[in-house]
């Protein structure tokens, strides 16, 4: 049986990619990505396949909605044409919408920067979630979507291991308490170890990879 630090070793080595890496979003603690990643949360928090979601979420960037500015700016017309582009259709209209009505938000209530929300809620993560869930089409999965993922730039957040990472140590044998997962790592490395947790949660494939190669 391999031990835990080697089955975590194996699942960051095959799985490690967050999904804001996968979008295309050089995350950072500042507006633009920060506005990116809460698009790419919108986005996943539909009932669609996360490859679709990211599909889309590149679409809408490199039709350069990249800022809550530009997306306001957009027509919702050009909003489901970018998300169709990405074969995310059958919430198309409705997710242009919140997403057109999300940009105003940010750019009234936060000034464009979510770092001021980040600011307003002292780092504390409850009070991140229910901020979050003003944002239309984001609820309590989608604020944790976000805050899994922020917290590679928000270190006040880390360690965040929201109820799907914890599926995902489970399935892989590993601790299913967020303090005793994050001794098996370093704290910068926290998210994309949360992202690969979830990535196994959602594919028992990749879990039974990740089993196989720690042996």
């Amino acid at each position: 049986m391999a031990d835990d630090r080697t089955t975590v070793r194996a699942l960051l080595h095959r799985q490690g990619r967050t999904y804001a890496d996968e979008a295309g979003i050089r995350l950072a603690d500042r507006p633009g990505p920060l506005y990116q990643l809460l698009v790419l949360t919108t986005l996943l928090s539909t009932r669609i396949r996360a490859g679709v979601a990211l599909a889309a979420a590149r679409e809408l960037f490199a039709a350069g909605y990249r800022t809550p500015a530009a997306m306001a700016a957009a027509s919702w017309q050009d909003r489901v044409d970018a998300l169709g582009r990405g074969h995310y259709r059958r919430y198309d209209e409705r997710t242009a919408t919140m997403l057109g009505t999300g940009a105003q938000l940010c750019r009234d209530r936060w000034r464009g920067d979510l770092r001021r929300l980040h600011h307003d809620a002292d780092g504390d993560p409850g009070t991140l979630r229910r901020l979050l869930t003003a944002f239309p089409g984001i609820g309590p999965t989608g604020a944790d979507i976000f805050l899994r993922e922020a917290q590679a730039v928000w270190p006040d957040v880390r360690p965040y291991a929201d109820r799907r990472a914890l599926a995902g140590a489970r399935r892989l044998g590993l601790p299913t308490s967020t303090a005793r997962l994050a001794d098996l790592v370093g704290g910068a490395d926290f998210g994309r170890f949360a992202s690969a947790l979830v990535r196994v949660a959602l594919d028992g494939d990749s879990a039974r990879e990740v089993v196989a190669a720690a042996r």
